[in-house]
């Protein structure tokens, strides 16, 4: 039979990488890019919301911008 070294072991998980090569997680995302925001709601309420902001020709979401400032001018910021 042959006889066969033991593989070598490598040296933990090497050197990090180089501070211009990381990953900007901690960087402020542009004002005006979309972000997902993701919540639930009861079916009938999803049909009523998209007919009503279909049936006068807006998007669902800026349905949700102008309702979200009228709450705020109501309730104050």
């Amino acid at each position: 039979m042959a006889n066969i070294p033991p593989p070598t072991k490598k040296s933990g998980k090497g050197a990090p990488p180089p501070m211009n090569k990381t990953v900007g997680n901690l960087d402020k995302t542009e004002p005006t890019r979309l972000t997902p925001l993701n919540f639930k709601v009861p079916a009938e309420f999803h049909r009523e919301y998209k007919l009503y902001a279909a049936s006068h020709e807006m998007t669902m979401l800026e349905l949700l911008f102008e309702g979200f400032e009228l709450v705020k001018q109501q309730k104050g910021q």
